[in-house]
């Protein structure tokens, strides 16, 4: 049986580095796509040598710093997009072009899937999904963490770590240091592990831009 073709959007860490692996294991040759946009990334080949061990046939990496910044960043200061007066959007408005260059490489390799990490609670889902569809509205949309199958098994990054460990994903994620980041050139967040708690204040060491 020929294995459908998938376009991942592709960041190198936990989530995404396990997602490649288990994407494989259900029949689909996953195409990695990394893009530069500006964030503090380790070497660009080490996260390449990463996605061809979790099991991704190809592991693009594309630099799109100037097309965020014309298209998106400058737009959103121009119109004063800041949520709830300090939020500076960035991850709302990376996720866009991320999900145009996931279609722009499908169409290019003939892939008929395109995926993502985002969890069924948040509103990354929507962004990404939408923009799909927007753009090729017969794409076919794996998003795992919508799998009721995949969910039960891994319901959060303590399970993605015994994943990983289990079958040799090397990533820097720790049980003491469960969080993940999202990072560009206009900003950087953090969620899960103990942020999951309102009244738990972020520590000194996420502080990185400041």
């Amino acid at each position: 049986m020929k294995r459908e073709k998938l376009v991942l959007a592709y960041s190198g860490g936990l989530d995404t580095s396990v997602l490649v692996h288990w994407l494989t294991s259900e029949g689909y040759d996953v195409i990695a796509l990394c893009l530069d946009l500006g964030q503090q990334v380790e070497n660009l080949e080490a996260i390449r040598a990463k996605g061809h061990k979790a099991g991704a046939v190809e592991v693009l990496l594309e630099n799109v710093q100037d097309e965020f910044v014309r298209d998106f960043v400058v737009p959103a200061i121009q119109w004063n997009a800041i949520y709830e007066g300090t939020y500076l959007l960035g991850t709302s408005l990376a996720r866009p072009l991320i999900a145009k260059k996931q279609i722009e490489v499908a169409q290019q390799y003939g892939a008929s899937a395109v995926g993502h990490g985002a969890t069924g609670k948040g509103n990354d889902q929507v962004r990404f999904e939408l923009s799909y569809y927007s753009l090729q509205p017969d794409i076919q949309v794996v998003a795992p963490w919508k799998i009721p199958e995949f969910f039960k098994k891994y319901p959060g990054r303590t399970e993605l770590l015994a994943y990983a460990q289990q079958n040799g994903i090397p990533v820097k994620a720790t049980v003491q240091q469960p969080w993940s980041s999202d990072e560009n050139l206009m900003h950087i967040s953090f969620e899960s592990g103990m942020l999951e708690d309102p009244w738990q204040a972020p520590l000194a060491e996420m502080f990185e831009l400041s």
